[in-house]
């Protein structure tokens, strides 16, 4: 069995009016939405590799101090188990930029909506851990 590890990050935006958003990717193969995420490269701790892969993916800078993580696992492929660490945070910065490649929009979505654009239970199950954790923490 191969294990795979990536690490991501839940981003949040407040925007002028009050309304919280949220990050998503979608990707060019198979058109699902998620989190940005990617696989940690050697030397890496996970908060190193969500910061880095949340820019590469989005060009959103983030730094990540909520306290809040989240694991998954799944099987991407038959013989291969692979983990992902999620992180939260917030970014004042609106403007953003798809990685060119595998992504083939990034987009800001309404939190309230957010739970309705995911394909997969994972995401679903992260992002109300992340929500439930913004309300006590006050993220």
């Amino acid at each position: 069995m191969k294990h795979e590890k990536s690490c991501g990050a839940l981003v949040l935006r407040r925007d002028k009016d009050g309304k919280d958003y949220i990050l998503m990717i979608r990707h060019r193969h198979g058109g699902h939405r998620s989190f940005p995420k990617g696989h940690m490269e050697p030397g890496e701790t996970e908060i190193m590799t969500a910061i880095r892969e949340v820019f590469e993916e989005t060009a959103v800078q983030v730094r990540i101090h909520s306290g809040f993580r989240e694991t998954v696992h799944y099987s991407p492929m038959p013989g291969v188990e692979k983990e992902v660490v999620y992180f939260l945070t917030r970014t004042e910065q609106a403007e953003i930029i798809p990685r060119a490649g595998e992504i083939a929009e990034v987009e800001w979505v309404p939190l309230e909506k957010a739970e309705s654009y995911l394909t997969h239970e994972n995401d679903k199950t992260v992002l109300r851990a992340a929500i439930a954790h913004r309300q006590s923490a006050h993220v």
